[in-house]
């Protein structure tokens, strides 16, 4: 069984946690249900994510379950959490098999130490600031960057990337494409042809 448990907090990032929690979930699903996955807040109550959604959590920091993979989402709510000495502390001491993040989830890895000495990747207009914080190389080219048991991402749909890139390395690349298959994520965005510089 593999649970993974994803922070939330106000100003979170919808897409940030939602599609990595779609892989996650259809993950368990094509695996008979073998496993978990949690929302966890630091205290009870709905969160107010960054585009307006409401959401309840599961568990909060003290009475949720043991976790194999623990993913810290972004968002602009990330920049008031980054001084919640809780939250971070708590990224800092949980115990999970691999620790995760999507966008600026990277700078909350960072203040917490998880980050200290890795590459990371993040959102591409946080890649300075989060360069300036020292102690830490920020991989500017990749969607998604593994660094020992730390796994980023840059922002937003690349979570998606990395999300899929776990459940492979945890339950093997056959398992991982039928993932993919099943919740048809295979991105041919629209208008690129006509766009000189897209990203």
């Amino acid at each position: 069984m593999t649970t993974y448990g994803l922070l939330l907090f106000d100003g979170v990032e919808e897409l940030d946690f939602v599609g990595p929690w779609e892989v996650f979930t259809v993950s368990s699903l094509l695996r008979d249900d073998a496993d978990a996955a949690v929302l966890i807040t630091e205290s009870t109550g709905p969160v107010r994510c960054s585009k307006g959604m409401r959401v309840l959590s599961d568990c909060t920091f003290t009475d949720h379950p043991a976790l194999d993979v623990l993913l810290v989402p972004g968002g602009l709510g990330t920049r008031r959490e980054v001084s919640n000495a809780a939250l971070t502390g708590w990224i800092r001491d949980v115990d999970a098999t691999w620790v995760t993040s999507v966008c600026t989830g990277a700078l909350l890895l960072h203040e917490a130490g998880r980050a200290r000495g890795k590459r990371v990747a993040t959102h591409h207009s946080f890649e300075d600031e989060l360069e300036a914080r020292g102690d830490v190389t920020v991989v500017r080219d990749a969607r998604y960057v593994v660094d020992g048991d730390i796994v980023t991402s840059q922002g937003v749909s690349a979570g998606i990337d990395m999300a899929l890139w776990l459940v492979g390395r945890l339950h093997g690349r056959d398992h991982s494409r039928a993932v993919r298959r099943n919740i048809q994520y295979d991105p041919a965005p629209p208008y690129l042809a006509d766009e000189p510089n897209s990203l």
